[in-house]
């Protein structure tokens, strides 16, 4: 029986070992991840996370995970939840943020506290349609972060570059990604038999 270790609430054994396998079978590699969004009014709608394919399979998890987006009352919206550029704050934090984890782990780097701080800057005139030479986006997005670790300074630069340089959601936010958006075709009506 080999014995696991855990770093950073990781167990590096795994890490190691699903590293392996991935590298003898690369469609292990291959994860479809999908989100259901609904709108129920104004700015307000609600998007439940499911099931997602990894590893060659379906996956379901114990509970959907449902998360509100609106906007605060100055953008029209009534506050029932973030705004979904707030959510994209969050995604790009939490996913930075593992990545710090993940590679400090496997690395043997034991953290003591990972923070972060997010500010994104966004001009409205882009969204509202008032200059189409305004990005309808984040102009940029600064990430600050603190981390305390039993480590070097220079170990610790390393492993907060690690984060970014790993992350999904950074290459998201930093090159550009394919989206295609389409009206769902409507079903014909059954034919009825006189």
């Amino acid at each position: 029986m080999n014995e696991q270790k855990i770093i950073n609430g990781v167990n590096v054994s795994e890490l190691f070992e699903t590293i392996e396998h991935v590298k003898g079978k690369p469609e292990l590699a291959k994860f479809t991840f999908r989100a259901s969004n609904r709108w129920l009014e104004g700015g307000h709608n609600r998007t439940s996370i499911n099931e997602f394919e990894g590893a060659c399979q379906r996956h379901a998890r114990s509970r959907p995970f449902v998360l509100d987006a609106d906007e605060p009352p100055i953008l029209l919206g009534e506050d029932r939840g973030a705004n979904p550029v707030e959510y994209a704050l969050t995604a790009l934090a939490a996913c930075v943020t593992t990545g710090i984890v993940f590679h400090a782990a496997a690395r043997g780097i034991r953290l003591k506290r990972v923070e972060s701080q997010l500010e994104g800057y966004i001009d409205m005139r882009g969204f509202l349609g008032i200059d189409p030479n305004v990005r309808n986006g984040y102009e940029g997005v600064r990430m600050t972060f603190t981390i305390e670790a039993d480590a070097s300074d220079a170990e610790l630069e390393e492993i907060c570059a690690l984060g970014p340089t790993f992350s999904p959601v950074y290459d998201i936010f930093t090159n550009k990604v394919p989206v295609s958006v389409e009206l769902a075709k409507k079903e014909a009506p059954a034919k009825q038999i006189a």
